[in-house]
């Protein structure tokens, strides 16, 4: 179920393409030390640059398919995982539960972002993330009053 029509009204990248430079940095860096030193391998720097790239390249394209978060009128996904926002009864009041089921596939909320419980239709309670969990909680809110 990947329903993300609609206007974005709430959206995280999950990374950044700026790590990227990291590799041709160090080749540079390294180049510059090699011309005050001796010989330059411009060969063997092209092939450091190129090298750290494509992992970085990876490291990058994985923590925005896993730390993204997408809110559209019809869903709310977050990482992998995406709900029906016909599934949510609420998200404001409600208390985290200890054991509640991390949206997203994973075992807790990622590093950096703060917990958004959110109650569903069926009773239970997950618990949503995001960087600015208040933003997202808002939006969440103005959606389910809406309806």
């Amino acid at each position: 179920m990947d329903n993300d029509a609609g206007p974005v009204l709430y959206a995280e990248k999950g990374a950044s393409w700026w790590p990227l430079a990291w590799g041709p940095a160090f080749a540079v860096i390294g180049v510059a030390v090699e011309l005050i030193t001796g010989p330059v391998s411009v060969l063997f720097w092209s092939l450091v640059a190129f090298g750290l790239l494509i992992p970085t390249a990876l490291w990058v394209q994985g923590r925005q398919r896993l730390y993204s978060i997408r809110l559209t009128p019809a869903t709310l996904r977050e990482g992998r995982e995406t709900l029906r926002l016909a599934d949510i009864a609420a998200v404001e009041g409600i208390e985290p539960r200890a054991g509640a089921t991390v949206l997203g596939g994973g075992w807790d909320i990622p590093k950096g972002t703060d917990g958004v419980p959110i109650k569903l239709t069926d009773g239970t309670v997950v618990l949503g993330w995001a960087k600015d969990a208040e933003a997202l909680r808002t939006a969440l809110h103005r959606l389910l009053t809406r309806a």
